[in-house]
């Protein structure tokens, strides 16, 4: 039995424009919307809510929560389903663990378990029983619908016998591509008489959860980036266009501002060999939050006799960082990581060799995914490049030219933009993917989504 009284206000808890997902009796709900919509929130307090009867009744009642990424689940829905039974004054009744992220109750032993897709084999082998839920958050970043299916085909077996149905939550924003497949499957969804599908953004919020600061930063994208904003946070497929990015978000500078320092270093490298250019990228974090590229390396093979071998480039390379962070205008900033293509192995295992120092290979996503991170920048208006350099004396360095120009350049293929997995055209587009592992690598420290 439970040791206490459960008192909580839904209604001071729950916007009322969530009312339809609180009521429903649809086994399958889907909660789409923007950035600040509250909608993770919601489905974590539901499950909660669902849990509570089986718990005063002292059964068993177990709940699954899945993100596509295993590594993802700490700082995402491990904290968020914490958060929902402390609103409930239920923490302290939970045991909590992460190897493997479970959260038990300690009389019953109901149970909300935490998976990633990723481990599918293992997800699907376990035999959990007494299943009330499963929640999928961040549904999106899913490959297909079947996913869904195979794993709640395993979960409808172990209902809860006194539980009507297993329901199922999926939670996402909505992504920027009208052909992404989750945006044309919600879609279908609608009006089939099992799903729920409910829409959200931070406009429905009347309970005054955001706040003035959050509020000023929603409004600074809207005025840098105003489809970026509908995308982000109203939930809009707002479609992709030709051209990546918008040029007017690169804001070109003379000299570092007055009101502000470098305070750490990043180094991102795309690299080539005998056909390829190699692309590394200098720059710089300030302490307003602004992210300076400082300075480029730029080699290309192309129409040379004799290509650079690996061992040149590690040297060329070498040489880069050591002029560019020892910089008397930076003085003292720390490098923080030096991120490279994933794919590239010689040039890393030759740097390692020569000079007993680690590139961090990127954890690739699917091309869309990275460019969003840059996006996600840009929109905040916080990216900036020097148009001169200060100088290294170095030979393929001291310029950002090529570095804008092939952003410039910088194309989606339009045959591929009526799928639901768009493609850049391949040209001239390593200082682009230099950028881009950039973001990937150091979204927490540059304040991106993660």
């Amino acid at each position: 039995m439970m040791s206490k009284q459960v008192t909580i206000n839904i209604q001071k808890e729950v916007n009322p424009h969530f009312r339809p997902v609180w009521t429903t009796k649809k086994p399958y709900n889907i909660l789409k919307g923007g950035r600040n919509s509250f909608k993770s929130s919601v489905v974590a307090l539901k499950l909660v809510y669902m849990m509570i009867p089986y718990l005063q009744q002292g059964e068993k009642a177990n709940v699954v929560v899945i993100r596509k990424v295993a590594n993802t689940i700490r700082d995402s829905v491990y904290l968020k389903m914490q958060w929902a039974l402390e609103k409930f004054g239920l923490l302290d009744q939970f045991k909590m663990t992460v190897a493997p992220f479970k959260l038990e109750h300690k009389a019953t032993g109901s149970t909300f378990y935490f998976y990633g897709q990723d481990d599918f084999a293992k997800l699907k082998s376990n035999d959990i029983g007494n299943l009330i839920a499963v929640w999928y958050e961040e549904a999106a970043e899913f490959e297909n619908a079947e996913e869904f299916d195979q794993t709640n085909i395993t979960f409808m077996r172990q209902k809860q016998p006194l539980a009507d149905v297993v329901k199922i939550f999926w939670s996402y924003n909505p992504p920027r591509n009208p052909y992404h497949w989750i945006n044309e499957w919600s879609d279908s969804m609608v009006g089939e008489d099992d799903y729920l599908v409910h829409s959200s953004s931070y406009k429905d919020d009347i309970l005054g959860f955001i706040t003035a600061q959050m509020l000023a930063d929603i409004e600074r994208i809207k005025n840098n980036d105003f489809d970026y904003y509908r995308y982000i946070y109203l939930g809009e497929p707002v479609g992709l266009g030709n051209n990546v990015y918008n040029m007017n978000l690169f804001k070109p500078l003379e000299e570092l501002p007055d009101d502000d320092r470098i305070i750490a270093l990043y180094y991102s490298m795309d690299t080539g060999h005998s056909v390829s250019a190699t692309s590394c990228g200098c720059y710089g974090l300030t302490a307003r939050g602004k992210v300076i590229r400082l300075n480029g390396y730029y080699y290309s093979p192309a129409g040379q006799v004799r290509k650079k071998a690996p061992s040149e480039l590690s040297k060329d390379i070498y040489e880069f960082i050591k002029r560019t962070s020892t910089c008397e205008h930076w003085k003292g900033a720390r490098i923080m990581k030096r991120t490279i293509d994933s794919a590239e192995a010689a040039l890393r295992n030759q740097y390692f060799k020569d000079f007993g120092q680690h590139w961090t290979p990127v954890s690739k996503k699917k091309k869309i995914d990275m460019i969003d991170y840059v996006h996600d920048l840009l929109a905040q208006g916080r990216f900036y490049y020097f148009k001169k350099p200060y100088k290294t004396g170095l030979k393929y360095c001291d310029s950002n030219d090529i570095f804008i120009e092939e952003h410039k350049k910088y194309q989606f293929d339009e045959k591929t933009l009526k799928s639901d997995d768009p493609k850049v055209i391949k040209e001239e587009d390593h200082t682009c993917d230099d950028f881009q592992y950039l973001c990937v690598s150091n979204a927490r420290d540059f304040r991106l989504k993660v």
